[in-house]
Formats: C-alpha cells, structure tokens, sequence
C-alpha cells in the first residue's frame, strides 16, 4: 500500500485516467478552487450566490479585468510587467467620453448622442491606447529601461493626465448606443443566446475533432476516441449551462415598459423577457479566443513565448526583440481601451476614479491563472478564469457583508499563495530551482 492508502494499481489507474484526458494539472486546480469558492458563499447566502442574477452580475463585473488580464499574460510572458493599465483604462476612458460629450460635437456641430459620432469616439479612444501602449514599449524595448520602472511612471502620469482631459469633471454617458457594450443594457435575450450557445458548441467540438485530425497526419499521438468525447461533452455542458443559467434572469418589468414606451408601443399584459448573455461577455469571449489563437497559432505567438523562455536565445536566432516589446505593449493598451469603453458603459458615466488599482486586480488575475513571472509561461484561459475567481471573491465577501479593505486583504492573500502553489508546481516539475 502507498502512503496515501491507495494500492500501487488503483494510483496508477488515476494517473493514467488524467493523463490520457490529457487534463491540465494548474487548470484543474482553479476549477477546483472556483468550486470551492461558490459552494462556500452559495452555503453563507442560502443559495444566493450561483442564482441567475448574482451570476448575471459576475460576468458583467469581471468582463473589463479578465480582456485586460489576456494581454498582460503577454506582457508577463514576455518578462516584463504593467502597472499602467489601471490609469491607462482611465485615459482612454476619458477621450471617448470627451469626444462623445463635447469634442466631436463641437467639431462636426451635432447633438449627443449621434452613432457616427459613437464610432469615432471609439475609434479615437483606442488609437489613443495603442498609442500610449506602444509609447511604453518603446521606452521597454528601445531604450531599454525597465518596464516596471517606465509603466510605474505610466500610472501617474495617465492617471493625472485623466483628470486634465475632463478638468476633474465626472461625465455623463447616457447614449444606448454606447450603453449596449456595458452589460445590463446590452443583453442577447433568451432565444438569441440560446443560439449563440448551439453554435458555440458546434464549434467547441468541431474545433476538439480537427485538432485530433490534424495531429494524427502528422503522426502525433492523440487521445483514445471516448477521452475526446469526454472532453467535448464537458465543454458543451458548461457552455450551455452558462447560457440557460443567465437566461432564467428575467428583466425588471419597469424596465420593459420603459422600452415599450421608448419605441411608442404599450407592453402586452403579461409580457415577460430574459436577459441572456450581455454583449460584453460575448467581447470577452472573442478576446480571449483571438488571443488564444495568436499565442499557439502564429508567429507571434510563438515569439512571445520565445522571448520570455530564453531572451538571449532568442535574439540569437533572429528574433527582433525590441519590437516585439512595442507590439506587446501596443496591444496592452489597446486591450485597456476596449476594457475603457465596456467599463463606462457599465457605470454609464465616466469618473476620474474609473480603472482606480486595477493594475493590480489585472495581474493577480494572471498570476492565478498560472502566468509565471519568471516569464515564458501562461495561458489565456488561466487568466480570464484567474479574474473569475476574484470577482466571485469580492462579490462573495460583499454579499455576506465582509468590508472593502477585508476584501482587498483577502485578494492579497490569494495572489501570495497563488504565486507561492505555482513555484512548488514549477520545482516539482524541476523547472526552476
């Protein structure tokens, strides 16, 4: 008998079962502390926590944290890091409510409120923070000072070049154009997200089955036929549990009669309608494919990983690193100007405390989700399951009345022992000393 009190065939039986899943181990853990986290609170709120409104409101919350935690995995990757994209969400934040409210207006000398003038103001705030991003890396990559030291620079001056833009003024945004991207406001509807669930499992296990293909006609070894069936099943049940959970989540019915009257319409006695899916989740979700994509697909990608598993040989083998710095804190801030406008949406308003530390909610949550910062390893779908996991945290502990700072000890406290389970995993695996 082993240690555990297993017999040595019942051990092995295990190991080979997850092995021939191919399960990833730090992926199961989260799944397992994510469990953990919402039976624990669903006990403490008498079910509360996973009912369909709570969950609602989780996935809206954790949208602008988990898009900018896919490009920080990049940045930390890369072995650098970036404390400005709290301050640079603000700054971007701050031109489009700008230009929606006042510039563009004035300019072209139409009212608030005009989707032409929407598009652009959305355009110029995220040229606005892929510019800023490439700004910082090129200070990174060209004159070689240390990003942490360049992006600790980024967090006051972007913060306080905020409060300029708007002259200390919060801005109104109240346009339904722009308010669709924010959540509550922007939802697909029962029968919609219904739809977009059928599809996206059509293609979760579309995508399982051409990845089997194409391994076997290179010759790799792929897993037995029931292991990949398990594993698209396991897709397709959270997919669709998502999708059927959030649309149970009926909408107030004076905000549906505000709707009718908005179009000139009376509500039919009796009318019902389900939230669903938000726009802003679905964003999410194509952010974090896209990402995705580029990290395992493209040259990019696999020059990131490159760069950050080993600097110097990868310069050695041709790779111009410093521009791969710029492209990498480009697309940082243009993640940070999406994350902009889906966070104003939400709070349908722009404030100079917008984005306020959440630099660091950003990197906790890639850390968590298994991003080294030795650099050269991390994964997209850790980091936006890491910014799951503290959002159900901080909603669990507001619910059952925890106090803000508590809640930030706690958030701490996870982030030192995440860091501290991924140098024991990385020991034990013999990949660092």
């Amino acid at each position: 008998m082993s240690q555990s009190g297993l017999a040595p065939q019942e051990v092995a039986s295990r190991r080979s079962v997850i092995d021939t899943l191919e399960l990833d181990v730090r992926l199961l853990g989260m799944l397992m502390a994510f469990a953990a986290v919402a039976l624990v609170f669903t006990i403490w709120t008498g079910g509360t926590f996973v009912g369909p409104r709570n969950v609602f409101n989780i996935a809206v919350q954790t949208v602008p944290v988990a898009i900018m935690a896919c490009g920080m995995v990049f940045v930390i990757v890369a072995r650098h890091i970036d404390l400005s994209v709290g301050s640079m969400l603000a700054m971007c934040s701050a031109v489009m409510a700008m230009c929606q409210a006042t510039w563009l207006p004035n300019i072209f000398g139409t009212d608030f409120g005009n989707p032409v003038i929407l598009g652009l103001a959305i355009l110029i705030g995220f040229a606005a923070g892929t510019g800023m991003g490439a700004i910082t890396g090129w200070l990174v990559g060209y004159q070689r000072i240390p990003s942490f030291i360049v992006t600790l620079g980024g967090l006051f001056v972007w913060r306080n070049v905020n409060w300029f833009t708007t002259n200390g003024q919060s801005v109104s945004l109240t346009d339904p154009n722009l308010l669709m991207f924010g959540g509550t406001e922007g939802v697909l509807g029962a029968t919609a997200s219904w739809i977009f669930g059928l599809v996206a499992s059509g293609f979760a296990v579309w995508g399982i089955f051409a990845s089997r293909r194409n391994k076997q006609s290179h010759g790799f070894v792929v897993k037995p036929l029931w292991a990949e069936g398990v594993m698209a099943g396991l897709i397709v049940g959270a997919i669709l549990f998502f999708v059927g959970w959030l649309s149970r989540y009926p909408i107030p019915e004076a905000k549906l009669k505000r709707l009718f009257e908005a179009k000139g319409e009376v509500m039919p006695e009796g009318y019902t309608a389900m939230h669903g899916v938000p726009i802003s989740a679905l964003i999410l979700i194509t952010v974090a494919v896209v990402m995705t994509v580029v990290a395992r697909k493209t040259t990019f990608g696999r020059y990131i990983f490159a760069a950050g598993g080993n600097p110097d040989a990868a310069e050695l083998s041709g790779i111009n690193t410093r521009a791969l710095t710029v492209k990498i804190f480009a697309l940082m801030g243009f993640l940070c100007a999406l994350a902009a406008l889906i966070a104003q949406a939400r709070l349908q308003s722009h404030g100079n405390d917008i984005g306020m530390l959440e630099e660091l909610r950003v990197i906790a949550a890639a850390v968590i989700g298994g991003t080294a910062l030795a650099g050269g390893v991390g994964t997209i779908y850790g980091a936006v399951l890491g910014a799951l996991i503290m959002q159900s945290l901080q909603s669990g502990m507001a619910m059952v009345g925890v106090d803000t700072p508590f809640q930030n000890i706690i958030v701490g406290l996870v982030l030192i022992i995440a860091v501290w389970v991924d140098i024991l995993y990385r020991k034990r695996l013999g990949l660092s000393k």
